[in-house]
This record gives structure tokens, sequence and C-alpha cells, in this order.
């Protein structure tokens, strides 16, 4: 009778469990089909007219508001409860599908509407995807306190794995020439399954709340120093929502929320937290960045669709977040996570220079089984060294990587794209046969025109008129040929960005690094239970 009651026990949790599994697939499917429909020309070149830098923008509006949402719900999700950031999760993410279908339905009478209806609708999947790990994180964390790696890890299978179902739906829908508008609809699938599963599911009380920790006790784990860190790069993203605002003002919200926050908890935080959100900025950018970017980045460089690099890749973190519990006891957590950095280092260096569908897919290998621990790892070691911290600092972790990738990384590595493609042109002999357009290996700097992300990311781009210009100089039988040689360099010049993006894991295998010796001077890395003082 006892088993019996024991099972009957574990039942509902296992079944909330997979709620909160299908929840973060539909987080997925909406990453993976807005960015494929991002990375297709006929809607970016010709509808949208962006360069590679603003398609990052619009790619980075599906990111950052990611952050806002999974912090701010967990300021007070255990005031609203699990079931209510359920419910609006599901309302964002169904007003996207809506917001994409009737903009593509319009686009070709209205490109204008149309634009918009895509650049915001990215603001409102975003907040939607965030909230689902508002309330997934926490619920598995304290479903399965004594395992919470192995369980994070197995949860976020969850990432992958819609990546892997959405992406091969995509593709297959495109072979069969079906609209965009029936991409993007298919959101809502996976989304009406996991309301269902959840609307009557009786949520658990987050470990922090069951053992008395009160929430400015929670608020001081996190501190002024991660609360600067947010600050930072909120004050960033509102300079590029308001480009005509003044920036001073927007510096100062992103100081008063420092202050606001510091006069609560006078605290700084925990340096180990600190330590891990500065960690967490370039693995957003070497995971969600890299994914983001990758199917338009590989295009030109394979025969086949590119979106079947991030399924495979996607295949492979899910298989092996699934078996996480044995490849984290054998390996510890900081093990993995500098083998991880090494393998990623490795496949985006491969990737760069890959030329054959073979090597492609040996350095995609690589390239997988590096970024397949990051995040959920990466969630446990937080989890497991500040318990205090409840919700806040298992979603604000997450919500400070989108909001790094969001903001800096996406746009980051669009301006990456422009300055190899500048690179690649001016390298071109037959481009050099334009009068005036290159000298000494350098393009004429009339044929630029510079840009800027935030005030902080200077960056190039070819001017298209300025261009034509040049090469209307040239005698009229090599014209052809010389746009041609142009189109090609800046086709084929995207891959190359990719040895650059290496420096982000190279970045996380020195302080991962320090993070061994630190723990290894303390008698090992050990988790640290929720009634310890620090």
């Amino acid at each position: 009778m006892s088993d019996t009651k024991s099972m009957q026990e574990k039942e509902p949790n296992m079944y909330l469990f997979w709620g909160c599994f299908i929840a973060l697939i539909t987080t997925a499917f909406g990453f993976i089909t807005r960015m494929f429909l991002l990375d297709d020309p006929t809607i970016t070149q010709d509808l949208l007219q962006l360069d590679p830098a603003e398609v990052g923008r619009y790619k980075g509006i599906q990111i950052w508001p990611f952050a806002i949402s999974i912090i701010m719900f967990s300021l007070v999700i255990d005031k609203v409860g699990y079931k209510f950031s359920m419910i609006f999760a599901f309302a964002c993410q169904f007003i996207w599908a809506v917001m994409g279908c009737y903009a593509l339905s319009i686009a070709e009478n209205n490109p204008e509407l149309a634009k918009s209806l895509i650049y915001w609708g990215g603001l409102v999947l975003a907040l939607g995807n965030g909230t689902v790990e508002a309330f997934i994180n926490p619920v598995v964390a304290t479903m399965f306190d004594k395992e919470k790696t192995k369980w994070l890890n197995i949860l976020h299978a969850g990432w992958p794995g819609g990546l892997v179902v959405a992406g091969v739906l995509t593709i297959f829908m495109e072979m069969a020439e079906l609209s965009w508008t029936v991409k993007l609809g298919t959101i809502a699938i996976p989304a009406l399954i996991y309301f269902v599963m959840l609307i009557g599911c009786q949520f658990p009380r987050q470990e922090r709340v069951a053992a008395g920790v009160s929430y400015r006790d929670m608020l001081s784990e996190f501190g002024i120093l991660g609360a600067a860190v947010v600050g930072f790069l909120v004050t960033l993203q509102l300079m590029d929502f308001f480009p005509e605002g003044n920036k001073y003002l927007f510096m100062g919200i992103g100081v008063a929320m420092v202050v606001g926050f510091g006069a609560y908890t006078a605290s700084l935080g925990r340096p180990l937290m600190f330590f891990l959100i500065l960690i967490m900025m370039p693995l957003a950018t070497t995971e969600i960045g890299t994914d983001g970017w990758i199917s338009g980045i590989m295009s030109n460089a394979v025969t086949f669709h590119a979106g079947w690099i991030l399924v495979y890749t996607s295949l492979i973190m899910m298989v092996l977040r699934f078996f996480a519990g044995p490849i984290v006891h054998n390996l510890s957590a900081l093990g993995l996570l500098i083998l991880s950095c090494a393998l990623a280092i490795a496949g985006l260096y491969a990737l760069s220079t890959a030329e054959t569908v073979v090597w492609i897919f040996v350095a995609a290998t690589l390239y997988a089984l590096g970024k397949t621990f990051f995040w959920p790892t990466m969630l446990g070691i937080v989890s497991e060294q500040t318990p205090k911290g409840g919700a806040l600092t298992l979603n604000a972790i997450s919500g400070i990587g989108m909001l790094a990738v969001g903001t800096l990384g996406f746009p980051y590595i669009g301006a990456l794209q422009a300055d190899k493609a500048i690179e690649a042109v001016a390298q071109s002999e037959v481009a050099a046969k334009a009068p005036g357009l290159i000298s000494d290996g350098k393009l004429n700097e009339l044929a630029l025109e510079e840009k800027t992300i935030y005030e902080i990311i200077p960056y190039k781009v070819l001017d298209k008129e300025a261009v034509k210009g040049f090469v209307a100089k040239a005698d009229e039988s090599d014209r052809k040929a010389i746009d041609e040689s142009i189109a090609d360099a800046e086709g084929g010049s995207a891959q190359k960005a990719l040895a650059n993006m290496a420096l982000f894991p190279g970045i996380m295998i020195v302080c991962y690094l320090l993070l061994w010796f630190y723990f290894q001077s303390k008698g090992g890395y050990k988790p640290v239970t929720i009634n310890e003082n620090h």
C-alpha cells in the first residue's frame, strides 16, 4: 500500500515536469522559426532592406526582453504564483503567432506595417519565452533538490528538442513551398499542449520560500554588483529603443535601478554570483548567438538548407542532455564546462574554414559537443551555490545571459560579418579593376558607411551606392565580373566570422579554470545547503 501511495505521489510531479519540458520546447519553436524567417533574404533584404547588423537587432529583440520578463517575474513569482506566470507566457507566445502571421499576410501591400509587426512581435515572443524559464527552472530545481544539475540538464533537453522538431518541420514546409504564415503558426501546437497540461497542476513551493529565507536575503545574494550588470545592459537597450532620446536620462534610469536595489539590500552580493554573471555573457553569446546566426552564416557555404546544421547540432544536444547525470558525476560540473569550452573553440574554428559537407558536419559535431552542457550546468552551479537566492539568482543568470546576447551578442556577430565582407572584397583581384575602389589591399573609405551600435560598437558596411559609382568607372566589359566578384566575396565571408567568435569560449575556459582552482583550494566543489551562512 505504501509503495502504491508513493507512486501516486510521484506521478503528478513527473506530469508537471513534462509539462514544463513541453513549455521549453515551445520557446524553441518560437526561436527557430523566427530566426529562419530572418535568415530568408527575400524577407530581410528584399522586403525589409536590412544590413547584417540590423538583422542582428531584429534577432536581438526576440532575445533581450527575455531577460526583462525572467528577472521581473523572478522578483514577484512567489507572490503571483507559477500558474499565473504560465498563463502569461502562453498568452505572449500566442499573440506573437497572430502578429507574425498577420504581418506576412499583408507584407506585399504594407511592408512598413509588416516590418513593425515582425520587429515588435519579437519583443512579445521574448517576454513569453522568458516567463517560461521564470517558472520552469525553480519548479524543477525544487522538485529535484538533491540532483539539480542532472534534472536541469534533462529539462533543458527540451530546448534543443524543440529546435530539432521545429527546424525539421520548417525545412520540410519550405521544401513543400508552404507560406511563412503556416511556418510561424506552428508555435501554437506545443503552446496549447503545455497550457492544457499545466493549467490544472498544483505547483510546489520554492525551496527558498519553504526554508523561510526572507525576500531581502534572496535579493542580497544577487546584490548591487548583479544589479549593476542588469542596469548597464538595460541602459544600452533603452538607448537602442529610443535612439533620439537623451542618453543621460537612460544612464540615470540605470543608475537609479542600482541605487534603489542597493539601498534595499545593503549588499554587494556574493562575489561568486557576480563572477558567474560575468561568465554567463560570453556563454550565452557562444550558444544562443551562434545558433541564431548559424543558418545565415553557413547558407553560402553549403548547397543544402543550412538549417540542417542547427538541427543536427540540436539533436546532439538533446540526446546528451538526457544522459547528463552520469557525465556530470564522472567529470564534475566545472570539469565538464572546461572540456565543453575546449570543444566549442575547436568546433568554431573548424566551422570557419570547413568547405566539404563531411568536414562541415565534423566541425558542427565538435561545436555541438561543446555547447551542449553550457547553459543547464551553469544553472545547476548557480542553484547549488546560491540556494538562498531562490528563483531570482537561478533565473537572473539566464536573464542576464539573454540580455547580453540580445543587446551585444547578436549585433556584434552581425558587425563581425560586415567586417569580414569588407576584408573579402578588398582582397578580390577582380574587384580591384574598379578604378579607385581598392588601394594597397584596402577599400576606399568613400565606399564604406560608418555605423555604430549603442554608441559602443562601431563598425563599417559597404555603401552599395558608392560601390556602384566606383564600378561604373570600370571598363564596360569588366563591370559584370566586378559585380559578381563583390557579391561572391560578401556571400562567402560570413563563415570566417566564426573563428572570431571562438574568443567567447576562450574567455570562458580561463574563468572556469580559475573557479576550479578556487574550489580546489577549499577542498573541492560542493553544493551549498540553504541553511549554511555565507
